[in-house]
């Protein structure tokens, strides 16, 4: 393990590691593998920073390395082992969507409805003491060779389920909504830690240098529980954090573009103007050596820069087909939202960007999968908002054969109890929900883990957030357990000090 005294910002540490590139190229943390220079030497012998490479290349267009649009020294693909998945699409369920009301089947359910069965105490983190038994109010059907029961609100993910592999006995460790949706998305139920989305584009970068790494397509209602804590990156480099992106707005991104009235800051005036600036943060960043924001802001006047020319034709849809638009729903309003953000996820990662996070439902009591007052009345609108899109996106990758480097995953941050919860409501359950994924390295039609009679606790080969990322990174190419961050005196990880792949799972 290599550390760099000289130096307070967060660098990963690949132990044992055979593929010595696998930090992005350029980085101080590869230099000090090598050398014990400082800081300011580095920056001073490379021009100020790993930003005036990618300066040259969008003011003069060329760039060692660079070809047919895919920068060959950022694609980090095989960085332990070979690598199944060049990209991930992350469909986020945001409030907790119930299990057994939707894709975990429980005929004890009926059984035993009406009957009190649940915890004589108010669990931690539940928001009312145990109602009892409910039935799901939704018809069951099995689909497919593999049998899978699906319920009634899911009509067309029932048809594609033996492409898809279920976790059923996914677990957290909090019963509440800010904690258990930020260990679902960087692994601690405290803020301050990378994400998985930042954690993926730190170690990878993107497949192209033309748009985002790491991009997030939140519900226009609202952000979710944590607001944007949950797309932070945390310890590592600004600049590895999430991109919010709002498909809904005119400007998908605000002032890319200088307004029509300001000629004087287009063209050769604004290359200037940029040339000016990045000389300016370089100097003030040569004073600064410990703080990593000069340099992602950089990093991201350059991302900006190439995107006034990438970014206009990936957020424009008029060259989709009228039969492309009306399988993502796009012309019906239940799903035209959702429809659109899943069709914006695809078009990004066909154009490079590495991890795209789409979320559905705000933060709140209303409008999300959080259904403490009716499940027959909350969850169907939200069901229906997104059943159609995702089955488009997971078909529309295919059939453009994306899915064969694509992995889709589909999940929560919580289950929901089998009890009821004033009537015909559900509480917060951290004791089981269903995960499920599809794409590349996974084999179809697989399920893993299974609840207990009543759906209230895993019961099977359980499984967690850590597993979860450890499966992920692997289908990567990446050993969960060799991608490190020494910060605060402590060797960081995703996965900290659990995880395990999912094997079962792999195909």
């Amino acid at each position: 393990m290599w550390t760099n005294h000289e130096r307070k910002n967060s660098q990963p540490n690949l132990r044992e590691s055979s593929d010595r590139s696998a930090t992005p190229l350029g980085s101080p943390a590869t230099v000090g593998r090598q050398s014990t220079i400082s800081r300011r030497e580095w920056l001073n012998q490379t021009g100020g920073g790993f930003g005036s490479v990618a300066l040259a290349a969008w003011l003069c267009g060329e760039q060692a390395g660079h070809a047919n649009g895919v920068w060959s020294s950022r694609v980090q693909d095989g960085l332990h082992h070979t690598a199944r998945v060049k990209r991930v699409i992350q469909l986020f369920m945001n409030g907790g969507a119930s299990p057994m009301d939707t894709f975990d089947y429980k005929p004890a359910l009926e059984k035993h409805d009406g009957q009190m069965l649940g915890p004589a105490e108010k669990p931690e983190g539940f928001t009312a003491p145990a109602g009892a038994v409910m039935k799901s109010p939704f018809s069951f059907q099995q689909y497919g060779e593999t049998g899978r029961w699906v319920s009634s609100v899911f009509p067309h993910q029932a048809k594609i389920v033996d492409q898809l592999t279920f976790l059923m006995a996914m677990t957290s460790k909090s019963n509440v909504h800010g904690p258990a949706s930020y260990m679902m998305n960087t692994g601690f139920i405290l803020p301050g830690f990378p994400c998985l989305g930042s954690w993926i584009s730190y170690a990878l970068g993107s497949v192209s240098e033309e748009l985002p790494a790491f991009v997030v397509l939140p519900d226009p209602r609202g952000l979710p529980y944590n607001q944007k804590g949950n797309f932070s990156s945390g310890f590592l480099p600004a600049q590895y954090q999430g991109t919010l992106l709002d498909v809904h707005r005119p400007d998908v991104v605000p002032h890319l573009q200088a307004a029509p009235g300001f000629e004087f800051a287009q063209g050769a005036s604004d290359a200037a103007t940029q040339r000016l600036l990045l000389d300016l943060n370089r100097q003030h960043a040569l004073a600064r050596q410990n703080d990593s924001r000069l340099e992602s802001q950089i990093a991201a006047g350059e991302l900006a820069a190439r995107m006034q020319l990438t970014a206009p034709s990936v957020f424009d849809l008029s060259g989709e087909t009228a039969a492309t638009l009306q399988a993502y729903g796009m012309e019906q309003e239940a799903t035209a939202d959702f429809g659109k953000r899943c069709l914006m996820a695809r078009r990004l990662i066909e154009r490079g960007t590495r991890f795209v996070q789409v979320w559905s439902g705000p933060q709140g009591a209303v409008n999300n999968w959080d259904n403490h007052g009716s499940i027959p009345n909350e969850l169907p609108p939200m069901a229906l908002s997104v059943d159609q899109p995702i089955v488009a996106l997971v078909e529309d990758l295919r059939a453009r054969g994306l899915l064969e480097d694509t992995l889709v995953i589909w999940t929560t941050e919580f289950g929901r109890t089998p009890f009821a919860q004033g009537g015909v409501g559900r509480d917060h359950n951290r004791g089981t929900f269903v995960s499920w994924l599809v794409g590349a390295g996974v084999r179809p039609g697989v399920t893993v883990g299974e609840s207990d009679e009543l759906g209230y606790q895993a019961a099977v080969d359980k499984t967690d957030c850590y597993d979860f990322h450890a499966t992920i990174l692997h289908l990567l190419g990446i050993d969960h357990q060799r991608l490190v961050v020494r910060t605060g005196g402590i060797d960081r990880r995703l996965t900290d000090v659990h995880g395990r792949v999912i094997d079962k799972i792999l195909s």
